[in-house]
């Protein structure tokens, strides 16, 4: 178990058993789309209640067997942003929904529930393992991709038909949404995307003879074997795709023995 996913579970069972449906917390921390302005708390509250065992469970067995994977892949700070995001994400997308197409008494009814993070969850990790297979009802072996894909299949047909009420179908579908959001700012903040946009810029295509001129002149005899190896590969993938292609690993492998780039 690793820890995010362990805190996040402890905090959904704590919250069943101090916070349960009836209870002053319930009422305070639940989130009611009217009073969203009032209480902009309950975006993230209502992720840690639920309406009663069967509905903390079945949200939860997906984080107990998809998150520990998830949070060493991503990292506990980045699975926990995701997770909460998610979350986030499919309650304002409930909100609009709400607003948009339901009566004014559907403003007033509560939400509680941890499926929009955990909708979340299962898209990032069919993203990293698609082919990876889960048990549908502890049975049946499906592609996590296939799960994710049904998931939100159903979530649209029972949206638009008006089956299942009492679930926020909207929710999920903005838990999909929240998970894909967070995993593309990862993406386009890290390093190599930084690098990448600045490798591909007009100053650096200006300079790539300079570059390239430099790069050539380092004498690759008088590099350790290992350097000198690495030197002939990241050469050849210049030669071969351009300065923008390198990767993060390779860019500071250029910036220590081939001169800066700015």
């Amino acid at each position: 178990m690793t820890p995010v996913v362990g805190q996040l579970l402890l905090l959904n069972v704590l919250g069943l058993l101090f916070a349960g449906p009836g209870t002053p917390l319930f009422r305070e921390f639940q989130l009611v789309p009217a009073l969203m302005l009032q209480k902009p708390w309950t975006l993230i509250t209502y992720q840690f209640l639920h309406g009663g065992m069967g509905h903390l469970f079945f949200n939860m067995i997906g984080l107990f067997f998809l998150g520990p994977r998830l949070e060493v892949r991503l990292g506990s700070r980045h699975f926990l942003g995701m997770y909460l995001v998610s979350g986030l994400v499919g309650a304002l997308v409930h909100i609009i929904y709400t607003v948009v197409t339901a009566a004014a008494g559907g403003l007033f009814v509560p939400m509680v529930g941890a499926s929009g993070a955990v909708y979340g969850v299962f898209l990032a990790y069919a993203k990293f393992w698609p082919k990876d297979k889960i048990l549908l009802w502890f049975v049946i072996p499906v592609e996590i991709r296939v799960f994710v894909i049904g998931l939100t299949a159903l979530s649209l047909w029972f949206s638009i038909t008006g089956g299942q009420a009492n679930v926020a179908h909207f929710a999920h579908l903005g838990g999909f949404l929240g998970g894909w959001l967070y995993l593309r700012g990862r993406e386009w903040r890290s390093p190599a995307n930084q690098f990448k946009k600045k490798a591909e810029s007009p100053g650096i295509r200006m300079r790539e003879r300079d570059l390239t001129e430099h790069w050539s002149s380092i004498d690759p005899d008088t590099l350790h074997p290992v350097n000198r190896e690495e030197y002939d590969r990241i050469s050849d993938k210049i030669r071969s795709l351009g300065w923008g292609a390198l990767s993060d690993r390779e860019r500071t492998f250029v910036q220590r023995f081939g001169g800066g780039f700015g």
